[in-house]
Formats: C-alpha cells, structure tokens, sequence
C-alpha cells in the first residue's frame, strides 16, 4: 500500500464476527506492519524454495541419466565381454590353423627335398651316362634333355617349350617328328639305327611318357652312341669278304 511517497508492505488479516451479537455478520480487516527483515527473511526462503525444487529436478534428471548411462555402460560392457570371447576363440582357431600350417609346411619341405634328391639323382644318372635323353609334351615341345643331348642337337635352355622340329639337329633323321606322333598314337615304342652328318650312328629308341597314375604325356627319346659297334661291323664284314 502507498504511504507518502512509499510503499508499505502489510499482512492483511480478514476474520468474521459471531460475537457480539450486535456485530454478527460483519468482518473485522487488520493491516499488520511488515517488517523489512522479515520481508528479506520471506524472499529468501522462497527463492531457497525455488532453488531447492531446482535442484532437486537437476538430480532426479542427473539420476536418470546415471541411470540411463549405467544400462548403455552395462549393454557395452557385456558387448565387448562377448566380443572378448569370440576374439579368443578365433584366436584358438587361429592358433590351431597355425599347427596344422606347420605340419603341412613341414611335409611340404621334406616333399621339396625329397624331390630335389630324386632331380638330382635323374641328372647324374642322365648325365654320367653316354645316352643323351631328350623328353618331349603331347604337343612334342620340349620338356628336358640330358647333357648329352647337346652333342646331338643345338639345345641351350631358352629351347624348353619348343618345338624339337624347331632345333638345328646333326642327325640325318628327317622322320623323327612322324615317328613321336606315331608313338604318341599307338603307345608302342620305336626303335632304329640312324647316322649324323658327320659319321657318328645311334641306336634311337622313341618310347611313350607315361606318369605315376598311367596317362601318357608326351615321349622321351634316347640316343646311345654305337659308333664303335658300327665299326667294329664294317671290319668284320670287310674281313669276311677277304
């Protein structure tokens, strides 16, 4: 309420009246000083109050989210716990493929060396002997030869895959490529005496490559020097007409 220029801050009490009988029916209104200690005193416990109801939304709302928070923290945890699991038994799994890896690795090397043995082997035996060998494909490519195939034919490595028609031979044998494809054709082994330009003679066996499982792969052809017999021959023979 104004007071000369002011405002005054009053409590206002309103009560009705029984007695007097005089007065019944009519209502008493006291005006109550407010003091400005207790006006202070009010505004802060309602902002306490307001404060209060605040904060007590702030932690009800934090408690959700703590909540909600521990729920995710609890679904990850359990994620990565099954996670954890899997990781372990692939990496079992893996641990078990490595052994098995080994153990086909270990066989593997001792096929390798098994078969650089028996190569080598193959090689001495080819090439400490006087037979030259020449191994042709289906397609009378060559395969391998033995050292002493040079002696016969103008070979050098790059020649493996080529035709043997292809390759500059010594031998006076223009039927030797008809003669491999009738092998090829009856499985049935060839065998002649032919001579080189130069005078030499070999005895030429043309016989089917046949692999572990029986299937024929082409031809091998050898050569065995019989110079020496063929001299030998024409001496008795030359003997026996004197």
């Amino acid at each position: 309420m104004d007071t000369n220029g002011g405002i005054q801050i009053v409590d206002v009490l309103v009560q009705a009246i029984d007695t007097p009988g005089s007065l019944r029916g009519k209502v008493l209104v006291v005006f109550k000083d407010v003091a400005v200690t207790e006006i202070k005193s009010r505004s802060r416990a309602a902002k306490g109050s307001e404060q209060l109801n605040v904060l007590t939304l702030d932690l009800r709302e934090a408690r959700e989210s703590l909540r909600s928070m521990h729920v995710e923290m609890q679904s990850s945890l359990e994620e990565l716990q099954s996670t954890n699991e899997e990781l372990t038994s692939s990496k079992e799994e893996m641990q078990s493929l490595n052994e098995e890896l080994q153990t086909v690795n270990a066989e593997l090397q001792s096929k390798v060396e098994d078969l650089t043995g028996l190569k080598n082997d193959l090689s001495n035996l080819l090439n400490n002997t006087e037979i030259a060998v020449v191994f042709l494909d289906a397609k009378l490519e060559l395969r391998r030869y033995s050292a002493h195939a040079t002696d016969l034919f103008r070979l050098i490595p790059s020649d493996i895959g080529r035709p043997l028609s292809d390759v500059v031979t010594d031998l006076d044998y223009p039927f030797l490529g008809e003669n491999a494809k009738e092998v090829l054709r009856t499985l049935k082994f060839q065998e002649m005496q032919v001579d080189t330009y130069d005078g030499r003679w070999y005895r030429v066996r043309v016989m089917p490559y046949r692999t572990q499982d029986h299937s024929i792969s082409g031809v091998v052809i050898t050569f065995t020097n019989i110079s020496e017999v063929k001299k030998l021959q024409n001496e008795l023979e030359k003997c026996s007409k004197n």
